[in-house]
This record gives structure tokens, C-alpha cells and sequence, in this order.
């Protein structure tokens, strides 16, 4: 029984390295240009739509890196801090309830708290074409507009689609 059962598994292996050679494959040189075209597209739709971008070339792989400036919010504590528990409850909620709007609408990538007791309470990433977009979109936070907190707004580079890892 356990030959047949490893006469078997080997059979499998053999068809599926058959199988795997028996594919279709591509070129190198025709995946090196759909790659190709579709980040010219991821460009050329970054450019139409305002973005600020560049090339990096990565010194150690060789690698061309697309570039796009971003905007960091810095939520820093605001004047107005004196409302009460159930206000600020309430505030809270519609803040993070903004945050999540500007997720669904595709123009904040990532936010979150601090967790010590610096000014700055927390930042939020900005994928907009513009400053001004990104502060509008900011200020718009129902905490800044309650002066519980303020923001501070800087440009900043990154790589287009790389993970926070």
C-alpha cells in the first residue's frame, strides 16, 4: 500500500512538471512592456489628474521607483479645549467618522493617534493633487472646526503603491 501511494505522489509530480511545461509563456520582453505601459498609465493619470511625481532609481537593484508628493497633516491640539466629556464623545465620533469619508472618497491613505503627550495628537496621509485640496479637506474635520485641534500641513514624498511596513 505505501508504494502505491508514493508511486502515486510521484506520478503527480511528474504530470504537474509536465503540465507546467507544456504552458504557454511569455516573453520576457512582452511583460517588461505591459509593465511598462501600465506605469506609463499610473503616470500619465497621476499627471492629468495634478499630482506632482518623479522617477528614483534605486542604486542597490537598478529598480525605477515612481515618486508622488503626498501631504502630511499634523493634528496638533487646538485652542479649544474645554468642551465637556459628552461633547468631545461626540466630537471624536464625527472626527473619526471624516476620517473614514476621506478614506471611502480615496483622499487620505492612512491616520492614526500619537500615544504620548506631545502637541501632536495624531497625522493623517493626504493623497490629493494639491496643498490646498489637502488643507481644505483637513480643516474640514469637525475637531478643527470645533478648535479642538489644529493642523499643520507639510508635502512629502513617497513611493507610489509601497506598503507601510
Amino acid at each position: 500500500m505505501e508504494t502505491i501511494k508514493k508511486t502515486g505522489i510521484i506520478l503527480c509530480v511528474i504530470l504537474m512538471f509536465i503540465s507546467c511545461e507544456n504552458q504557454k509563456k511569455e516573453p520576457k520582453d512582452v511583460v517588461k512592456t505591459e509593465l511598462k505601459k501600465s506605469v506609463d498609465q499610473i503616470k500619465e493619470k497621476l499627471l492629468a489628474d495634478g499630482f506632482q511625481i518623479f522617477d528614483y532609481i534605486d542604486e542597490k537593484t537598478g529598480n525605477t521607483i515612481l515618486m508622488q508628493q503626498y501631504y502630511i497633516a499634523f493634528l496638533k491640539k487646538g485652542p479649544n479645549r474645554s468642551q465637556s466629556e459628552e461633547e468631545t464623545s461626540s466630537l471624536q465620533k464625527q472626527h473619526l467618522a471624516h476620517l473614514g469619508k476621506m478614506y471611502e472618497l480615496g483622499y487620505a491613505d492612512i491616520s492614526g493617534p500619537f500615544d504620548d503627550d506631545s502637541d501632536i495628537s495624531g497625522i493623517t496621509i493626504y493623497n490629493t493633487p494639491t496643498l490646498k485640496l489637502a488643507d481644505s479637506l483637513a480643516n474640514s474635520d469637525p475637531m478643527v472646526k470645533a478648535g479642538r485641534l489644529v493642523i499643520e500641513m507639510h508635502p512629502w514624498w513617497a513611493a507610489k503603491g509601497f506598503p507601510l511596513r
